[in-house]
């Protein structure tokens, strides 16, 4: 009964399986990771974008005031932010406008947080008519947050 053996034996796959696991136990948590600052990233990008389409919609309005929605400034409109950052939703974040006063709106704020906190981000941003953007890294943040 000597047969000559092909393949495997089921302890040498479950030592190949074991490994496969513990790579991914160890590149899993850094995919993650890159890919929060990836969407914070991007979320500070989309807010500095929105800062300059108010600036230039501050500008060219007249009487000079700033926009009533991100939709004024969305594809269609104004034409200065794309449709998804005029939507309000991007990188796994959630973008909230809110002009000040009434039309032409002398003032605004404008926050940007985690649609799921520690997974799509973990960093909060506020902005207002000032244009320092500011963050906060446990709350949703405001304008006495420290500076970015």
């Amino acid at each position: 009964m000597n047969r000559s053996q092909r393949g495997f034996s089921l302890i040498e796959l479950l030592i190949v399986v074991a490994i496969i696991l513990i790579i991914a136990a160890i590149a899993i948590p850094n995919l993650l990771k890159s890919r929060i600052a990836a969407n914070e990233a991007s979320a500070v990008s989309s807010m500095h974008a929105i800062i300059t389409a108010e600036i230039t919609y501050s500008t060219i309005s007249s009487p000079s005031g700033f926009s009533p929605t991100l939709n004024a400034l969305g594809p269609g409109q104004g034409d200065y932010i794309d449709a998804n950052l005029a939507g309000g939703q991007k990188s796994g974040y959630n973008f909230t406008y809110a002009p000040i006063g009434v039309a032409p709106y002398p003032a605004y704020t404008f926050n940007v947080d985690p649609i799921i906190r520690s997974v799509t981000g973990q960093r909060s941003f506020y902005t207002d008519q000032t244009n320092v953007m500011r963050y906060n890294t446990g709350a949703v943040a405001g304008p006495n947050d420290p500076p970015l």
